[in-house]
């Protein structure tokens, strides 16, 4: 008899935000904006801003070493580490390499994978995909990113959208065969690359001192068509892993969505019929934090005791590429 796969598990959570916090009010002293403004369109009142002297992998570490201290694991016990994050310290290596040498990491694999903000849910598909095959029996799942570190100060359109954080979860081997990761999926559609991308500093235009001055090495988003096609594409993949995991919407205990506008969230809610009481949102807070936001949301809806045993638990996310992605977790 052919033995089962094993299915793996989130055994812990851990999360870091920087200590600056960055108000509407403090926006509305440099750009042309308002509290009101703000929070109206996007639901944000405040983010987090890294200080100048850390880097992405800083917050990875410390949400690295909350998880693992939640799994009850010590870092000998990691056979990889994966780290979702388009803001890495380096153009090369990885910041997964990075943040191996940081934790004290040793006879593990690690890498990066960059979907920006579906960062962390890719990372952690191909960590449930290792384990299955029997390759890895935990790992050290990531996302960071310092998207502060890559704004127009002066564009209030995306300068107002992004802060900085960084989420881990230790995923390992489930001792249960009903519990864990019941299904994940994940899809990008290249052809809406240059609707949210960062224009230089990469191999088809390095930096210059003119691209400096353009301007070009920030953010540059069309959020109008960001938003129709999110929503659209979330509710398309969270109904089809749903139906992997041969469960409907109404068995959903909670949802974990990327946390990029509360407009986008709600919308969301709205097409799947959840009620917002079982949706979490921390986007006032944190502002969007790319690959880190769902990690960030699931580690503080777990320390908060609102996830029980059984509970199913759905997290959706879509980023620049465009690339998105959904999984379904029972607890």
């Amino acid at each position: 008899m052919t033995q089962a796969a094993p299915r793996s598990a989130i055994l812990g959570t851990g999360s870091a935000v920087p200590a600056t916090v960055v108000t509407n009010d403090d926006l509305a002293k440099i750009v042309d904006t308002s509290d009101e403004w703000i929070t109206t369109r996007t639901g944000i009142k405040e983010r987090r801003v890294l200080e100048g002297d850390k880097a992405a992998s800083d917050l990875a570490r410390l949400a690295s070493e909350r998880a693992l201290e939640d799994a009850g694991l010590d870092v000998a016990d990691l056979d990889a580490i994966i780290v979702g994050t388009c803001t890495a310290d380096y153009q090369f290596p990885s910041l997964a390499c990075v943040l191996e040498a940081k934790l004290g990491a040793r006879d593990v694999f690690s890498f990066d994978v960059n979907a920006a903000c579906s960062g962390f849910l890719n990372a952690l598909s191909v960590s449930d995909m290792f384990i299955r095959s029997g390759r890895v029996r935990n790992a050290l799942v990531v996302g960071s990113d310092v998207l502060s570190r890559f704004l127009d100060w002066q564009d209030r359109s995306t300068c107002i959208l992004f802060g900085d954080g960084a989420g881990a979860a230790v995923v390992g081997v489930s001792d249960d065969d009903d519990r864990g990761i019941l299904s994940s999926r994940l899809q990008t559609d290249g052809s809406y690359a240059e609707t949210l991308y960062i224009r230089a500093g990469g191999s088809k235009k390095p930096a210059t001192q003119e691209t400096v001055e353009n301007r070009e090495h920030s953010i540059f988003m069309n959020g109008k068509e960001v938003f129709k096609v999110a929503v659209r594409s979330m509710e398309e993949i969270s109904r089809r892993v749903l139906d992997d995991a041969e469960l409907c919407v109404d068995d959903v205990s909670l949802v974990v969505p990327h946390q990029a506008n509360r407009r986008i969230i709600t919308a969301l809610a709205a097409r799947l019929s959840i009620p917002m009481e079982k949706v979490i949102v921390n986007v006032h807070k944190y502002g969007n934090t790319s690959a880190a936001s769902i990690p960030v949301a699931l580690d503080e809806v777990r320390r908060e005791g609102r996830i029980a045993d059984g509970d199913i638990v759905l997290l959706n996310a879509f980023g620049a590429g465009f690339a998105w992605g959904a999984a379904v977790i029972r607890f």
